[in-house]
């Protein structure tokens, strides 16, 4: 009996967690049509009154799906709590005449110009640039400005490492202190997948040499998934999509590019550059192929996981516009539970991802430290 009021109640928490998640969803979509509106409102008003090219903004107060959608999933200057409420982030110039420092709510989201000790910037389209006293961007101004600023994407990237950290530090204890008893707490829900991880994708692709690079394989699957999670979270401190960033699967495939090949041994090599027991005419077609090889691995790497991750925000943030796009009941009946099966899909996704990026890491890596036994055929 309670078993069976377990996994009811289990059921119950998960059917409201969706709930929730859903509700979230779409009012995060509708506050950003309700924002993007009044802008746009604004803006077109404040234009008609100061510019002769008023009309093509006569119909900016319509619901723009494409403009919402890509609000919501690319990198931001603040961070969308509530209502009209955001978290202000910093925003850090590096300049040719020296560093500066102001709040992104300076910007006043992105309608006002703020003057700093060097520069006067604005920031359009989540881009800083330099403007001059009549608004218009200076470009070569613009040029010697780098942007250094704590973004929405990189705080939720501090924030992954910060709960990364917290959590693996009190893993570590709890084997510290239950040495030879079974696991409990946060260090029971872990295991299972440290070792999956351990079993399933560093040793069958590593061999006797995964010990030295299982840090390396539960660092990026971690990191990865949990940015998934969070990634999937409409509401602080979630929203981000910090691995749907291809800036961010960039790094992550160049680190592993530089394992791969760092590690690599004289049989590695050799047969990248001059593969033994080859005909020369084709040693000299093959050694080019497989020196774009090398970086075709690290670049699958960066594309597969941005694209997935970002594919599916898209679908969903797509299926929900339509509810604002028609305007009915009848498609809100239709369109959220199509939202409800894709956010489930993307839970599933979000492990996967971590799983397949890990996992051809291991792979490529083992390729590269493979050992070649050629007296084993004598």
């Amino acid at each position: 009996m309670s078993n069976r009021y377990s996994a009811t109640y289990t059921a119950f928490r998960l059917i409201i967690f969706l709930v929730i998640f859903l509700v979230s969803r779409a009012s995060s979509v509708a506050y950003g049509q309700e924002h993007d509106a009044h802008a746009a409102i604004n803006d077109s008003v404040h234009t008609e009154a100061t510019h002769a090219e008023a009309g093509e903004h006569k119909n900016s107060g319509k619901f723009n799906p494409t403009e919402t959608i890509m609000e919501h999933i690319k990198d931001a200057h603040d961070w969308h709590l509530w209502g009209h409420t955001a978290i202000h982030l910093p925003v850090i110039l590096y300049t040719d005449k020296g560093i500066e420092l102001f709040s992104s709510g300076r910007f006043n989201h992105g309608h006002d110009a703020y003057t700093g000790n060097h520069y006067t910037y604005k920031n359009i389209h989540e881009k800083i640039k330099v403007v001059d006293a009549s608004g218009a961007i200076d470009e070569a101004a613009t040029a010697h400005v780098t942007d250094l600023s704590i973004t929405k994407n990189v705080a939720t990237m501090l924030l992954t490492v910060i709960l990364l950290i917290w959590v693996f530090t009190t893993v570590a204890k709890g084997y510290a202190q239950r040495k030879g008893q079974a696991p409990k707490g946060l260090q029971s829900a872990l295991e299972p997948i440290i070792l999956f991880v351990r079993d399933e994708i560093a040793k069958p692709n590593l061999g006797n040499r995964y010990e030295k690079f299982m840090p390396y394989l539960l660092t990026v699957f971690f990191f990865i998934w949990f940015c998934n999670m969070l990634g999937l979270v409409p509401f602080f401190p979630g929203g981000a999509n910090l691995t749907g960033n291809i800036s961010l699967t960039m790094v992550l495939a160049l680190i592993t590019l530089i394992l791969t090949n760092v590690n690599g041994n004289k049989h590695y090599w050799q047969h990248i550059f001059w593969m033994p027991g080859i005909p020369l005419p084709v040693k000299l077609l093959l050694t080019p192929i497989e020196v774009v090889g090398i970086f075709t691995k690290a670049i699958a790497l960066m594309i597969r996981l941005f694209a997935n991750i970002t594919a599916g925000h898209i679908l969903v943030l797509s299926l929900t516009c339509l509810i604002f796009i028609f305007k009915s009941y009848a498609v809100a009946g239709v369109a959220v539970p199509f939202v409800a099966a894709i956010s489930i899909i993307e839970l599933i996704v979000a492990f996967i991802q971590a799983f397949i990026f890990t996992v051809l890491s291991a792979l490529y890596i083992g390729i590269a430290i493979e050992d070649h036994h050629e007296e084993a055929h004598h």
